[in-house]
């Protein structure tokens, strides 16, 4: 698999200076978990859900999670797993051959022993699965899920990620923030082989206060929230060796309806009507999540939950490292070799200090080989507008 994999070879060299690398659920877990992109979840009650993973990932779509947690009611749990068990042994019968391999696919689990008891259930059906997200992740109610899929990968003899969520009362509160921050880093630390990503519950730091940020507010224009996102980042996001990827929150918006803006980008995804398209995009509703992705990136976060195929083209789009990023990484890498210094940059508006910028380039790179590197010229509309017009 590959981002962009769904566009046609000649629409990719159009808009790319550098291709994406092609990867699998094999490949390092440091080019995974910036890989995982706009990870789409899925509640897994859903009566087609192998059809739907399918279809989601002919569309661009490379990472799943699919929810037995907050998504469904508690009623409806033990059918959730059944449908699960049924949906994914059905997936892997029908795959197999390179022809619509499914995404990344994690499960939402809501107590460790759901992760041992699935793996079972799954028997050979379970090489479909990259692993599991970990709700309301603390260091006393994690470690027993990170125990937990250890036995599990013991047991199937396949490597399986954690993706741990930050969603706890604990993590939000000031008095108690500290000292959780400390346990999670410990528990992390000690499974960090199998820890692929940290995600951020953003809504359900929002409950704790009853608040609930618009359309129009990015998770960064809520204070309380954009301190715990500083916080995380500050203990978790480090570029010295001991950071984990850390990934956006949630958008939970979808009025924008995917009929509604494609037929205009279609029209012309090309030639030269970057502004008419934006402004489509604006009045759809779609400012408010186009700045939160830049904001996500601005604050060290890499990639983004979504909960509606409509987020996802936005999430990669803007994912795509700029030629001038490029640029930039590759002259401050190549010249730290020579011992530091400062650079003019190539595309001269810009100061590239070699040393303090290094961690950046680095960072960049890894992106540009995940989501490759667009044209010179190429920007966020061109790219979005050929990922969903296909």
């Amino acid at each position: 698999m590959r981002h962009f994999g769904h566009l046609l070879p000649e629409i990719r060299s159009e808009l790319f200076h550098q291709e994406p690398v092609e990867f699998s659920s094999h490949s390092p877990a440091g080019l995974l978990s910036v890989a995982l992109g706009a990870t789409l979840y899925s509640p897994a009650t859903r009566p087609r859900l192998a059809e739907d993973v399918l279809k989601q990932g002919r569309g661009g779509v490379l990472s799943m999670v699919l929810c037995l947690e907050d998504s469904i009611g508690d009623a409806d749990v033990t059918g959730a797993e059944e449908n699960l068990v049924d949906q994914l042994t059905a997936l892997a019968d029908g795959t197999g051959t390179g022809v619509d391999e499914p995404p990344l696919l994690f499960v939402r689990v809501r107590e460790p022993g759901q992760i041992t008891g699935l793996v079972r259930r799954l028997g050979p059906a379970v090489r479909l699965l990259s692993g599991f997200v970990l709700p309301k992740f603390t260091e006393e109610r994690g470690l027993p899920f990170l125990e937990a899929l250890e036995e599990a990968e013991s047991a199937c003899g396949r490597r399986l990620f954690a993706m741990p969520v930050l969603e706890s009362p604990e993590l939000l509160h000031l008095e108690t923030r500290a000292e959780t921050l400390a346990g999670i880093a410990r528990a992390v630390d000690k499974y960090r082989e199998r820890v692929l990503a940290l995600r951020l519950g953003v809504t359900d730091f929002c409950s704790a206060y009853g608040l609930r940020r618009s359309p129009e507010m990015t998770a960064y224009d809520v204070q309380i929230v954009a301190s715990v996102i500083a916080d995380v980042v500050n203990v978790f996001g480090r570029a010295d060796g001991t950071g984990f990827t850390v990934t956006g929150p949630v958008w939970e918006y979808f009025r924008l309806q995917e009929r509604m803006f494609k037929p205009q980008l279609r029209r012309s995804p090309f030639t030269g009507r970057a502004e008419e398209l934006r402004t489509a995009l604006i009045e759809h509703d779609m400012d408010g999540l186009l700045r939160e992705i830049e904001l996500d990136r601005a604050n060290g976060l890499t990639g983004k939950t979504c909960i509606h195929p409509s987020h996802v083209a936005p999430v990669h789009a803007l994912s795509v490292v700029s030629h001038e990023e490029f640029s930039d990484a590759t002259d401050i890498l190549r010249s730290e070799c020579g011992g530091g210094g400062v650079l003019r940059s190539a595309y001269t508006n810009k100061m590239n200090e070699v040393k303090p910028h290094r961690a950046w380039a680095e960072r960049t790179l890894r992106r540009a080989e995940v989501f490759g590197v667009a044209r010179e010229g190429v920007g966020f509309v061109e790219l979005l507008a050929a990922g969903t017009a296909t």
